[in-house]
């Protein structure tokens, strides 16, 4: 049996309702976009990674960005982000799909690499996600079949699911096969980060902490993380007031 085609699709554009722009934004050096691309782009597992975007003329700027860095692009529908992700999985030739958003330059490619490792060398399985809950937000990734994305995007009806690309299969556990999402081995401390950039205040912490770990160790991971909060605990208070938007 032939091994499966394994492609990480992350989603960006300019219109971000609360930090217009953001995936743009400049930390040493780059923008985020690129910081994200290229971290996850090193994830053991991946044979490829694409940007979905919109067809919108605002996000141009995005395309001319990753695609610059050498990463694939697909434009589709703004509102119908489910449409547009079975349109990249298929125009990538996908077999399993890892989904991630590129409001996420922390990104850790050994986590995601974990994830996938726990997919395909477990139980059979039909998604299965990294524990947005227990992990600091913005280490945030999925992964289930292309063919299910595909059914989701011919059957799925409701706006919320259409949005937010996989709660047509997570919402249905009679039909699919859950597994339970990756925790840290250990307590990540401090507790309750947030490393995923929505608002002002996300963008300050994390360009700082850019700035703070890429020049000693280009390939930190979540846990250089924790320890660069741990030694500077009022960096935690930046944005400790955002609160994550819910899906509807």
């Amino acid at each position: 049996m032939d091994e499966p085609r394994i492609v990480a699709i992350s989603q960006a554009r300019m219109t971000s309702t609360r930090l217009p722009g953001k995936v743009l934004l400049p930390a040493a050096g780059r923008p985020l976009l690129a910081h994200h691309l290229e971290r996850l782009s090193r994830t053991p597992g991946l044979d490829g990674v694409m940007l979905a975007t919109t067809v919108n003329a605002t996000d141009d700027p995005v395309v001319e960005c990753a695609q610059g860095l050498g990463f694939a692009v697909f434009r589709g529908d703004e509102q119908d982000v489910l449409g547009r992700f079975a349109g990249a999985a298929a125009l990538a030739g996908a077999d399993l799909v890892v989904r991630v958003t590129a409001d996420c330059p922390l990104i850790d490619p050994a986590l995601v690499g974990r994830l996938i490792a726990a997919f395909r060398g477990g139980p059979p399985l039909d998604y299965l996600s990294i524990d947005s809950t227990r992990f600091p937000r913005g280490l945030d990734a999925e992964i289930f079949p292309r063919r299910l994305l595909d059914e989701a995007a011919a059957d799925a009806a409701d706006p919320a699911e259409r949005e937010h690309v996989t709660p047509y299969i997570y919402n249905r556990p009679d039909r699919f096969r859950l597994g339970s999402p990756l925790v840290p081995e250990t307590p990540v401390d401090p507790a309750g980060q947030r490393w995923c950039v929505d608002e002002p205040a996300d963008y300050a912490l994390v360009r700082r902490m850019l700035e703070a770990l890429l020049p000693a160790n280009p390939d930190f991971g979540w846990q250089d993380c924790c320890k660069l909060l741990h030694d500077h605990p009022d960096w935690v208070d930046i944005n400790r007031s955002v609160r994550q938007k819910t899906l509807h």
